[in-house]
């Protein structure tokens, strides 16, 4: 009995929040969770389900990370990014 594994599913499952994210792959964002003042903040900056963001930049000390979502470059934390849910990662 052979197993077939698909690797873009291993790779999913593998990276189901923003902050694991690999630079320059992106991610559509299923959920966010956490704080609510948080949540609403991202919420307010345009990011909500079913966007299209990209990771293109981190900081030298991993805190921070710049995502590219809505034509525009965000900094957002890593524990943050880390209540970020994302589907459809490529």
């Amino acid at each position: 009995n052979n197993i077939v594994v698909d690797i873009k599913e291993v790779v999913y499952m593998q990276l189901k929040n923003l902050s694991s994210l690999p630079i320059n792959r992106y991610g559509i964002v299923k959920n966010i969770i956490g704080e609510e003042n948080t949540k609403r903040r991202l919420l307010d900056l345009g990011l909500v389900k079913g966007t299209k963001v990209t990771p293109v930049l981190v900081s030298p000390s991993n805190g921070l990370r710049a995502y590219e979502f809505r034509s525009s470059l965000i900094a957002i934390r890593k524990e943050d990014a880390e209540n970020i849910t994302l589907d459809n990662i490529s």
